[in-house]
């Protein structure tokens, strides 16, 4: 079935029903931006019969439903509540031509640094007939009083406040482009040796006006909710994404609920926001709203998937759950309202599942992504997932997607698997989950990990830190003094310096091998001595004071080969340390010993 028309409209036409209303926009499109010097060069074009370019329209009428609104300087309440169609792609020049040509207020627009301005444009009949090289001179905008001014805003420097004046001048008011019939009554009233030149400005640019076709591309009202939205990014000439989000406003609107005000509140409506509940916990201020839809809507499928198994459907009869962007968009109304405080429950019990794993702090979350199955399956859970069974499923669970940095990119299918196989591990130890089972760690990706941006890196570093690793010159743990605002960050064990001066590879000394959290006080005691040399100044500092066995206890917690580091043996304690590391990932993604764990060679 085609899912759209192309055809062409008259310049007059399609103004003509977007001042009526029959043409509105639908709500997710944004306000109208184009500044004067865009406004003039589109009337230039249209004078010159130019392309603009083609206009998308959406017909109304079918499943999608939006709540609409007129174009930019149309009084709504003058215009058809229930318009046949919806502007697509076209929105800034539609609302241009409109403004300047369709009504007769003022054009508000802006400059080109962006200062807001009102203006009313004018052709200038005799530089216009001059030739269509003058027709950008021929383009004048005054102020909302039809003015300009000059000597700094004291004298009026062109004044076209009155028909009288506009007629002596010779400049036409570019709203009455459509409908010039009274302006030439009074030229001929005022000016009557001028009417010549009307007319003949009237044949050439009044006339290629009139007869203006623009491209019109309609989408039939059968297009989904999905199209549309993909649609509207491929188009949209601003270069502004279109989210799930501002989609699912538009249509919730249309049956009288206010999404934006649910998420980000309205003191006018006394609405408090939902976003700013999430943002009162660190790990989940940059919660996204389109998360809390996907979260929303792999509850609702499930729940819509065992609706389907208990009527004895089979198959392809049975709605599988999902979280795919078109399952997101065609989340109910009234699953929304049923799901969103509970869902949004979850996501705080997210919050305390993930400061139980050390992790306190947005920046060392691994994959936001993986916060939405997590905050559906607390949903589900409620307080069960404190049981020291299921706790150390969810947590074996979690590890497994970080450490097997299965979360990163196009992860809708894993999200849906993992909610419903977590559900069934729950209840059934021998039914692990996908992610469990796909989750691997091959021990030479540790001598790759170099990008503290890497959800792996972050992932073993947080390891490293729930151990109890503590700073080698504050008293404190890493996670302690981080709290305390103390100036941390991941530095090298055996200094970059000393690395280079031993001819160590970079691609082996800056590896997470050779790092660990330290605070930057320790790290400019460090220098770029050898270990031996800076353990000894650090020890020896007269607010330290420690002997080897409590050093050697501190550098343990971060999994660091005190011998090795002491005689300064870079190959035995890239090798040791390496085995240190992979223990704890092995023991927090529930392996087996992990293969392959041997002497590396050290370049």
């Amino acid at each position: 079935m085609t899912t759209f028309d192309s055809t062409k409209r008259s310049l007059p036409e399609l103004l003509k029903d977007i001042t009526t209303g029959k043409i509105q926009l639908p709500d997710f499109q944004r306000g109208w931006v184009w500044d004067d010097d865009h406004v003039k060069s589109l009337l230039v074009s249209i004078a010159r019969s130019f392309p603009v370019g083609a206009v998308m329209l959406m017909e109304t009428g079918g499943e999608v439903r939006f709540q609409t609104r007129p174009v930019e300087g149309i009084d709504p309440n003058t215009v058809t509540k229930d318009p046949d169609h919806l502007i697509l792609d076209g929105q800034q020049r539609l609302t241009s031509l409109t403004q300047a040509v369709g009504l007769d207020a003022p054009v508000d627009t802006r400059t080109a640094k962006g200062k807001k301005i009102r203006r009313h444009y004018y052709f200038d009949i005799r530089t216009a007939l001059e030739g269509e090289d003058r027709l950008e001179e021929a383009v004048i905008a005054v102020d909302e009083n039809r003015q300009t001014h000059k000597n700094f805003g004291r004298e009026v420097d062109l004044d076209l406040s009155t028909r009288q004046l506009e007629c002596e001048q010779l400049l036409f008011p570019c709203d009455k482009i459509l409908d010039p019939s009274d302006w030439l009554q009074d030229l001929f009233r005022y000016n009557q040796d001028a009417m010549g030149e009307f007319l003949e400005f009237q044949k050439k640019i009044l006339g290629a006006f009139s007869a203006y076709q623009l491209p019109v591309i309609e989408l039939k009202k059968e297009t989904t909710k999905e199209a549309v939205c993909l649609v509207f990014e491929k188009v949209n000439t601003g270069g502004v994404q279109l989210s799930v989000f501002e989609l699912i406003t538009a249509s919730y609107a249309a049956d009288g609920y206010n999404l934006r005000d649910d998420w980000y509140g309205s003191e006018l409506r006394n609405v408090p926001a939902r976003k700013a509940r999430f943002a009162e916990h660190e790990l989940l201020k940059d919660v996204e709203s389109t998360d809390l839809l996907q979260a929303i809507t792999l509850l609702y499928t499930r729940e819509r998937k065992q609706d389907d198994l208990a009527a004895g459907k089979t198959g392809k009869q049975v709605r599988p759950v999902s979280a795919k962007r078109a399952s997101v968009l065609d989340l109910p109304l009234e699953a929304y309202k049923r799901w969103a405080d509970a869902v949004e429950r979850g996501f705080v019990e997210t919050a305390y599942f993930l400061k139980g794993e050390c992790f306190y702090s947005r920046r060392e979350l691994p994959y936001a992504t993986q916060l939405v199955p997590l905050a559906a399956v607390m949903t589900l859970l409620g307080d069960r997932w404190r049981e020291p069974r299921i706790h150390a499923k969810l947590s074996r669970w979690f590890w497994s997607g970080v450490l097997g940095e299965l979360y990163g990119g196009a992860v809708e299918t894993r999200i849906a698997l993992d909610l419903e196989e977590l559900m069934q591990w729950f209840n059934n130890d021998n039914e692990l989950p996908r992610t469990v089972i796909d989750a691997s760690f091959d021990p030479s990706r540790l001598e790759t990990l170099r990008s503290r941006n890497s959800a792996a890196y972050k992932g073993i570093n947080v390891l490293i830190l729930r151990e109890g690793a503590k700073d080698f010159f504050w008293k404190g743990g890493i996670q302690e003094l981080d709290k305390q605002d103390v100036a941390l960050d991941i530095h090298h064990i055996f200094p970059r310096a000393w690395c280079e001066a031993q001819g160590l590879s970079y691609r082996t000394y800056d590896a997470i091998i050779n790092k660990t959290p330290i605070s930057a006080r320790t790290n400019r005691m460090i220098g770029g001595d050898a270990p031996s040399q800076y353990l000894a100044r650090l020890q020896d500092h007269k607010q330290v004071q420690l002997d080897d066995a409590a050093m050697n206890v501190i550098l343990e917690g971060h999994r660091i080969p005190t011998d090795a580091l002491r005689a300064d043996d870079f190959d035995a304690f890239y090798q040791q340390r390496k085995n240190r590391l992979l223990e704890i990932i092995e023991k927090a993604m529930g392996k087996a010993p992990l293969a392959g764990a041997d002497e590396t060679e050290i370049s």
